[in-house]
């Protein structure tokens, strides 16, 4: 049995293949670029792959290949029409970041709105050594509690978060991205109030023709000024030079995004380009990749490619 990891550096380098290698013959690829692809897979059994893709102009010369397994949830990079018109099993997995992606959004949503980058400055500046008084106010937060925190989105990972924000005693409401209206705890809002009345939102929604573009110009013209965006969804659920413009020209407060259009980060982001660059926190997509969340996702590859054998 052949099992070639493709892309292996996405998994992080802290992780134990050892298991894996006990099912058969184990081949590491960090990264596997197109022109590479024919080479590598020719005597594969099994392909474990994450944003690699996988298609007949790529996997066609594959005789051997039995299953190709996606170390995540999304699918969009491998075509599957194809695998199962050649008799070609694909896996995902999902649910095995909740915890991590949830606590993501709390810790980034609560960094914006607590100003703690200032705050990490001024002490670390050592102009607090230097201050008469023993707090500081010129730059001051409010509290969650009572506070109106807005899910777009509400799968598992929204669920989640709206459980944390509302023991922090936050109001949570959602809106339905999928359109579908289902019975849930929290009320559910239409587009415009939900924009114009939520202090925080946070997205949670897949990306998809609804999705895409879904927070725009007119979208952060309808919510509060004093109002927080964070995004642990996908990038292209924002227009990302839209943004920009927002938070630079004070149509929003702050934003926290977890995801971009382009990663890594594009050379041309609107984002590099800022005035005020205080109002954004951006982390490189690491919200998934908690060191339980991923080694909760290999176990679960583990079990697909023990099923295959």
């Amino acid at each position: 049995m052949n099992i070639v990891f493709l892309d292996r550096k996405s998994l992080g380098d802290d992780l134990d293949l050892s298991d894996f290698k006990r099912l058969g013959n184990v081949t590491e690829y960090n990264f596997t670029e197109p022109d590479q692809m024919e080479e590598r897979v020719r005597d594969a059994d099994i392909l474990i792959v994450n944003k690699t893709q996988i298609n007949e102009a790529t996997v066609g010369g594959a005789s051997h290949l039995k299953a190709v397994c996606v170390t995540a949830t999304g699918v969009n990079n491998i075509d599957i029409p194809y695998l199962e018109s050649h008799g070609i099993h694909w896996h995902n997995v999902a649910g095995y970041s909740t915890e991590s992606v949830a606590q993501h959004t709390i810790a980034i949503a609560l960094y914006m709105y607590e100003h703690l980058a200032y705050y990490d400055r001024y002490t670390s500046s050592g102009q607090y050594a230097e201050d008469e008084l023993f707090t500081h106010f010129a730059m001051t937060f409010h509290e969650l509690y009572g506070k109106q925190w807005g899910i777009a989105g509400l799968g598992a990972i929204g669920h989640r978060v709206a459980q944390i924000a509302a023991s922090f005693g936050c109001r949570v409401v959602y809106y339905s991205t999928s359109g579908v209206d289902r019975a849930e705890p929290y009320p559910r809002l239409d587009w415009e109030e939900f924009l114009a009345t939520s202090d925080l939102i946070s997205i949670h929604s897949p990306l998809n023709k609804t999705t895409e573009g879904l927070f725009d110009s007119q979208a952060f013209e309808h919510m509060k000024n004093d109002a927080i965006l964070v995004n642990v969804a996908r990038g292209a659920i924002i227009n990302e030079k839209d943004l920009a413009y927002a938070l630079d020209n004070g149509e929003i407060k702050a934003a926290a995004l977890d995801t971009l259009t382009v990663e890594p980060m594009s050379k041309s982001s609107p984002f590099l380009r800022m005035k005020h660059k205080d109002r954004l926190l951006i982390t490189p997509h690491i919200g998934w990749a908690s060191t339980e969340a991923r080694q909760r996702l290999m176990r679960i590859v583990l079990s697909q490619v023990k099923k295959e054998i």
